[in-house]
C-alpha cells in the first residue's frame, strides 16, 4: 500500500526568506495539498555560526504569513545530535565512511582539471574504512563518504526529468561530518527525510539528491520521491540571495504588499521577466 504523501518545508536561518524561498515552499504546500497530503517543518540550524534564534521565528511568521499550513510542531536540527550521531555510528560499522584530514581547500587546490560543478575529492587521499572502528567519536576530524567508484546513479526528477550523474567524475567522496563536530547537510537532511516521500527544493540542489540516494542506501532507507524548483533570479539575473534587497517576505509585508500579491509576482518566472525591488 503506497504510503499517504508526506513532504518537508525545510529553511536554513542565516537570513530571512526571500522570494525564492516562497516559490520553492508554496511549491511544496501545493503538492502536499494536491496529493492529500501535509507537510512538516524543518529548522536546518545546525551551523551555530551562521543560524540565528531571530531568522528561525522570522522564517515561521513569514510562511505562516503566506498561508503555508504545516503538520506538528517545527523540528529543530539542532536538537537532534543524538539521531545524527546514531547514524554516524551506522555508516562507520558498515565500511561506508572514513576519517579525512584533507579540508575542502586541500580537496580545490588539487584539482588540476576543473569540474562543472566541483573539485572531486582525489582517491588517491581514501583512507582504509577499517581506521574508522578505533574512533568512538566523529569530533575533530573530517568524515567522508566513500562513492561507488565510476557508478552511474540515476534518478526522475519530478520536474527536470531523467538525472544522471557518475561517481569520480560528477562528484567523489563527500562530506557526512565536520571536524568541529556538526553533522554534515547531506547526512541530516537523510536522516531527517526518512519519512518523507517527496523532497521539494531549489534545482541548485541536483547533485546533492545522488549523493543522498547513497546515504539513503547505506542507511537502508527509501529514498524519497524529488521534484527540484527552477531558481528564481534577481534583475540581473543572478540567483536570489538573502541579502538581495528589497527581496525579502519581510521587506515586501512591511511595504504592504498581501500574501497573494507576493504570490501572484512569483507567476513573473513563468514570463522570463526578472523579479525587482520595485
Amino acid at each position: 500500500m503506497k504510503p499517504p504523501y508526506l513532504g518537508r518545508i525545510a529553511p536554513t536561518p542565516t537570513g530571512f526568506l526571500h522570494l525564492g524561498h516562497a516559490a520553492t515552499f508554496w511549491t511544496a504546500f501545493q503538492r502536499a495539498r494536491e496529493a492529500g497530503g501535509q507537510v512538516l517543518l524543518r529548522i536546518e540550524d545546525l551551523d551555530r555560526n551562521r543560524c540565528r534564534p531571530e531568522y528561525a521565528q522570522a522564517a515561521i511568521e513569514d510562511l505562516q504569513w503566506l498561508g503555508i499550513v504545516w503538520a506538528g510542531e517545527p523540528v529543530y536540527q539542532s536538537a537532534q545530535r543524538d539521531v545524527y550521531l546514531d547514524a554516524w555510528r551506522r555508516l562507520r560499522d558498515g565500511g561506508w565512511i572514513y576519517p579525512c584530514a584533507q579540508s575542502r581547500k586541500d580537496v580545490a587546490s588539487s584539482t588540476a582539471a576543473p569540474h562543472e560543478e566541483e573539485p572531486v575529492f582525489p582517491p588517491e587521499w581514501r583512507c582504509d574504512p577499517a581506521e574508522s572502528l578505533a574512533h568512538e567519536s566523529p569530533a575533530g576530524i573530517n568524515w567522508r563518504f566513500r562513492v561507488p567508484d565510476h557508478r552511474r546513479i540515476s534518478f526522475h526528477d519530478g520536474n527536470f526529468g531523467l538525472i544522471t550523474k557518475t561517481a569520480l567524475s560528477d562528484f567523489g567522496d563527500f562530506v557526512i561530518w565536520n571536524r568541529d563536530d556538526i553533522p554534515a547537510y547531506e547526512l541530516a537532511v537523510v536522516v531527517d527525510d526518512a519519512r518523507i516521500t517527496e523532497v521539494v527544493r531549489g534545482a541548485d540542489l541536483l547533485t546533492s539528491t545522488i549523493r543522498q540516494i547513497l546515504l539513503h542506501e547505506a542507511l537502508g532507507q527509501t529514498a524519497p520521491r524529488w521534484f527540484h524548483c527552477p531558481l528564481v533570479c534577481d534583475s540581473s539575473g543572478h540567483r536570489l540571495a538573502k541579502r538581495a534587497a528589497g527581496l525579502s517576505i519581510r521587506e515586501l509585508r512591511a511595504a504592504g504588499h498581501s500574501p497573494q500579491a507576493v504570490l501572484d509576482r512569483l507567476q513573473e518566472r513563468g514570463t522570463g521577466a526578472p523579479l525587482s525591488s520595485g
